[in-house]
């Protein structure tokens, strides 16, 4: 598997070629996105996509309140970490698959938005919420759904 980490962090690592189709996938380690992940890696060796793996991570911000950062904390790091065991773990059964691992700064939405575009499909987990949960979309996921650039592929945990 190949790897690449961009955002506000760039990397020399390789990523996907135009030519060669694409598949987004989110995740952000729930269930669902796990299992959006493996539906992402069967649907790419089928295709012959290449698969990139997409994870954000943000400071919390909150009116009046700064959180106090360890010293030497180093999120993006910590999270490019967490990506890449999951798609060791998760993608051992679809070892031809190219899986390009990209973790970004910000808020998932409009970081997801922002990667399908160009993007053959973009396959969320999705988390559901409220007295309906196994009904409703995440709110991540509706927003994706009503603003992606590509088709959207929307994986139940328990799928």
């Amino acid at each position: 598997m190949s790897g690449m980490s961009v955002g506000h962090h760039e990397s020399p690592e390789p990523h996907p070629s135009p030519a060669v189709p694409r598949i987004v996938v989110g995740i952000d380690g729930s269930e669902s996105s796990l299992q959006a992940l493996k539906r992402a890696a069967r649907q790419a060796e089928l295709t012959g996509a290449a698969l990139e793996a997409l994870m954000t991570w943000d400071l919390p911000v909150a009116y009046d309140w700064f959180p106090q950062i360890p010293a030497g904390w180093d999120p993006q790091a910590d999270v490019t970490k967490s990506l890449h065991e999951i798609i060791e773990r998760e993608c051992q059964a679809h070892p031809d698959v190219a899986v390009y691992p990209r973790v970004v700064q910000g808020h998932p939405a409009p970081v997801l938005i922002e990667a399908s575009r160009g993007a053959d499909l973009l396959v969320l987990g999705c988390r559901g919420h409220g007295e309906f949960a196994g009904m409703l979309l995440g709110s991540t996921s509706a927003h994706c759904v009503s603003h992606a650039h590509c088709p959207v592929l929307i994986v139940r945990g328990d799928d």
